[in-house]
């Protein structure tokens, strides 16, 4: 069963809907025995860092989390904002990130690019393709974010993605990945990966 965890942020029934539609056994939870259980967790995330730490904060979910990515290895996947509450801090808040991640989460410099970067764009994959498999060299997403990760160990990063410059568009650290675009809106590769997902 894969656990998308339900935090009050995110894209949630989309991305069930497409793990459904690949025959993965999905639920959406906040209840901590359901989460703790589950083979896999989707951490998505739409909206603003601080909220969304404090989200988990209030349902208590932070320990659990952290007991599963970091000491149980449980594969988990961060979608956009998801992927960046997993490193130790925002351009865009006060509060701490998880810091599952050496990394930093930074925001677009908008007197040279338009911001948010927003629609299609390719994503070129670093070594193993891992969740990126039988996708072919460039696969394209959808994006739509104003902020992203800076990551100090350059072994994280899964896949890089041009806007202005070359920015990190995927990371891998063990059982923990990440995503800046949203697979469950990028239609055959979106669904790829999710299927990519649930198969580790």
């Amino acid at each position: 069963m894969i656990a998308i965890i339900d935090y009050g942020m995110g894209n949630i029934g989309s991305i069930q809907n497409m793990l459904k539609k690949i025959g993965a056994p999905v639920t959406i939870t906040h209840d901590p025995a359901t989460i703790s259980a589950a083979e896999k967790i989707i951490l998505p995330g739409v909206g603003a860092f601080d909220t969304a730490i404090e989200n988990l904060n209030k349902a208590g979910l932070i320990p659990l989390l952290n007991d599963l990515a970091l000491e149980r290895h449980r594969p988990i996947l961060g979608i956009c904002l998801g992927m960046q509450l997993m490193t130790k801090r925002s351009d865009e808040g006060a509060l701490p990130g998880l810091g599952w991640l050496d990394a930093e989460t930074v925001r677009f410099p908008n007197d040279s690019l338009r911001v948010p970067h927003m629609g299609w764009n390719t994503v070129r994959i670093r070594g193993e393709p891992s969740i990126f498999k039988d996708m072919g060299e460039e696969p394209r997403f959808y994006f739509v974010h104003s902020y992203h990760l800076v990551c100090k160990d350059e072994g994280d990063v899964l896949a890089t993605t041009h806007y202005g410059y070359d920015f990190v568009s995927s990371v891998r650290k063990g059982n923990i990945y990440g995503t800046q675009f949203h697979p469950e809106k990028s239609h055959r590769f979106g669904m790829r990966l999710l299927k990519n997902f649930s198969e580790l």
